[in-house]
């Protein structure tokens, strides 16, 4: 192996680290929800309006931080969301009341999480490497964020049992600022940035780039794709134990399926990073949407046992955050790396609006109708069609690029 391909190996090592780090961190504060609750005599749904108030500003700054790491790039963001993430935190650990609580869980989590999640991060790893290797990149860190949610957890769930939920925080406030750390790899970016790109690509201004892709009426079905993807993630994250519940089975049951979601996810993952390296990624995604619904009318439809929770649960942790690497893929294919940050960030955001969606929704009507049956089929249905809306994309790099290398 030639040394450069050991630093980039190295540096790829070092960014899944980075994006375990992240999404292991932000995976574990459903499980402060209990004792802050207790602690305050507040209803769960103090904390709970926090932590959705943290994915929507999580969505709603992602375009900004993606742009400013497109401008300033990818380690100054990094230091800058860090930090953010730090004192979050620090301030919710520290919290006496609902302001700190929105504040810091809410507000300043969310901002922290856009500025060293994937909407930065995964960009800057397509710059890195070589196009036919770029989704199975992309695939990697993807997975990487499922890895950290299965190791963070339990190190999470020991901090609060040894040194009380307060000082647990404090601690993760610190396993944040390591984030400054393993964002290394990017020292150098600045004069590599652009290697991958075309001289147009590189002269292009971010407004213009803005103005192309809001014309683009392909770039605004992944959009509606990536809102969907959100909306049935976030309701079985949040709704899925109390689901379960409701049908007779044990917590453990719950812990398990979401186990089984986050370990499935990696090979996911991996897989469809893979495949979306090779294969057309709009067709990738048709797929992955319509296993969605099938798998979700076959759940609904069956007898409901321990055993098909499980077998559920598997195959939903397989196209969890499948869709990543093919979307994040065509948004550069479609309009090249210079922007990626920006327009990718922009795609997450419909994300996040889609996760509001449905962690809110999913509440409502179960309180309106006593039954999540509603909100199942909702996700079945809108997964089907966002299947169907796929096929029409068109996945050709957008009329500039293709006249730049006519």
């Amino acid at each position: 192996m030639s040394r450069p391909v050991k630093l980039l190996s190295v540096s790829i090592g070092l960014i899944c680290l980075l994006l375990a780090l992240n999404f292991g961190l932000r995976s574990s504060m459903g499980f402060f929800m209990a004792p802050i609750s207790q602690e305050f005599g507040y209803g769960r749904e103090v904390f709970a309006f926090a932590l959705a108030l943290q994915n929507l500003c999580w969505g709603l700054f992602q375009p900004i931080a993606g742009a400013f790491a497109d401008r300033y790039g990818t380690l100054k963001t990094l230091f800058i969301g860090a930090a953010l993430y730090a004192l979050g935190l620090y301030v919710t650990a520290g919290a006496d009341g609902v302001l700190g609580l929105n504040m810091g869980a809410g507000v300043l989590m969310g901002m922290g999480i856009a500025a060293t999640g994937f909407g930065v991060v995964l960009p800057a790893m397509a710059r890195m490497v070589s196009p036919e290797k770029r989704s199975f990149a992309l695939g990697l860190g993807s997975a990487a964020g499922s890895a950290g949610q299965l190791l963070v957890i339990p190190i999470a769930q020991d901090f609060i049992a040894s040194y009380g939920w307060s000082n647990a925080l404090l601690l993760m406030a610190v396993c944040a600022l390591m984030m400054v750390l393993l964002s290394s790899p990017f020292r150098q970016e600045k004069d590599g940035m652009n290697a991958n790109a075309t001289t147009i690509e590189v002269t292009q201004t971010m407004k213009e780039a803005l103005r192309e892709a809001s014309a683009y009426s392909h770039y605004w079905l992944l959009v509606v794709g990536f809102f969907v993807c959100g909306f049935q993630l976030a309701f079985i994250t949040v709704h899925m134990p109390a689901f379960l519940s409701d049908q007779g089975f044990s917590p453990d049951v719950a812990v398990a399926s979401l186990a089984l979601i986050g370990l499935f996810n990696i090979f996911g993952c991996l897989l469809s990073g893979s495949w979306a390296g090779k294969y057309s990624k709009k067709k990738l995604l048709t797929i992955i949407y319509a296993l969605r619904a099938l798998s979700i009318a076959l759940f609904m439809t069956l007898p409901m046992t321990s055993m098909s929770v499980y077998v559920f649960s598997i195959v939903t942790g397989l196209l969890w955050l499948a869709t990543v690497p093919p979307t994040s893929g065509l948004v550069a294919q479609m309009f090249g790396l210079r922007y990626m940050g920006l327009l990718y960030g922009i795609v997450f955001l419909g994300h996040q609006l889609g996760s509001f969606s449905g962690v809110w929704l999913g509440g409502y009507l179960y309180d309106k109708t006593g039954s999540y049956d509603v909100v199942w089929w909702a996700a079945c249905i809108i997964a089907l069609i966002t299947a169907l809306i796929h096929i029409l994309i068109d996945e050709r790099p957008v009329a500039r690029l293709r006249a730049a290398v006519a």
